[in-house]
């Protein structure tokens, strides 16, 4: 039918002034304190599997789709709702993306860490920590701080910015919600615990697939912006391969290579000390400073994942009009 294809769909130019009214609202302000829809999604979540809850990987994989498969519904009638209003379409890209991604209050904790660690305030360093990664804070000195704030920054600029802003450009609203709500799901009930060893193997499973492009496009841009492009390359392919994260391995180790810094090494969870491979190993120690470093590179990276993404749809969205050309023709 004539014109469906510019109301049915977010066009590549409203996807852009969506995906950047977004990301500046989110360097405006940052994730609210309350009320985050995160935060409701995760009570939601929480509340779904305290019903489902078995020690069975299939009730997992159920409570997996019950939650991520409402964020996706919820997002496909939202944009559906405004699919013939271009402003309202636009407004609902810049919410959800708002809504999605951390980069700026990723960035705010960093630094606060990076801050009370150059002014040798280890207490207010540890009681900040777990705002960031759930390492064990009392386990750590400075250096380690300084290396756990790194790798988390590394690890959450694709997780909460790269891979959101890559399904938002290929499926839109709900493919920004359901990336989020399939991470969230992975933070909540992925790891290995007792209660989610076999409850939370398909949100572990599944957020690796979701996360796998974004966590390479990620890699590819911090080799591109960083100040050792040769230096990153080579940390990521010597070295992510071992990390036992398939997608934490490429980012990291290319932002430690980029960052001329070793990370990796030993580290503790909920108690459980985990030795991990070191990435990057001819680079140096940790320094307080190199908080600040990976920040910068972080929102370098945010920058060039919105110029990628908006990029990509405008050559899809032209091979798409040259191809309907030729067949009207």
């Amino acid at each position: 039918m004539p014109g469906r294809s510019s109301t049915s769909r977010l066009s590549p130019d409203g996807f852009a002034y969506g995906a950047a009214a977004g990301l500046v609202v989110d360097l405006l302000v940052g994730d609210p304190r309350r009320g985050h829809p995160v935060a409701a999604f995760g009570r939601a979540a929480a509340a779904v599997e305290n019903r489902l809850h078995h020690d069975h990987r299939g009730w997992g994989a159920l409570h997996t789709a019950v939650c991520a498969g409402s964020a996706v519904a919820l997002g496909a009638l939202a944009a559906r709702t405004v699919r013939n209003r271009p402003a309202a379409a636009v407004a609902l890209t810049a919410a959800s993306v708002w809504a999605v991604v951390g980069g700026t209050t990723l960035g705010r904790e960093a630094r606060a860490i990076g801050g009370a660690l150059a002014a040798g305030d280890l207490d207010v360093a540890r009681e900040r920590l777990p705002h960031l990664c759930g390492r064990d804070p009392q386990s750590l000195d400075g250096p380690a701080m300084a290396r756990a704030v790194v790798e988390s920054v590394a690890e959450n600029t694709s997780d909460a910015v790269v891979g959101a802003l890559f399904w938002g450009a290929v499926a839109g609203v709900p493919g920004l919600l359901g990336f989020r709500a399939v991470n969230t799901l992975d933070a909540m009930v992925g790891h290995k615990s007792p209660r989610h060893r076999r409850f939370g193997w398909a949100s572990a499973r599944l957020d690796d697939v979701a996360g796998w492009p974004g966590a390479r496009l990620t890699a590819v841009l911090a080799t591109v912006a960083g100040g050792d492009p040769r230096g990153a390359l080579e940390a990521w392919r010597a070295d992510a391969a071992k990390h036992p994260s398939p997608n934490a391995g490429p980012v990291e180790a290319s932002f430690a290579g980029a960052l001329g810094i070793r990370l990796g090494g030993t580290l503790s969870y909920g108690g459980r000390v985990e030795h991990r491979p070191v990435l990057n190993g001819e680079g140096r120690a940790v320094e307080v400073a190199d908080i600040d470093r990976a920040v910068r590179l972080s929102r370098r990276v945010t920058g060039l994942t919105l110029a990628a993404c908006v990029g990509g749809r405008l050559i899809i969205g032209a091979l798409a009009a040259s191809t309907r050309k030729r067949r009207n023709a």
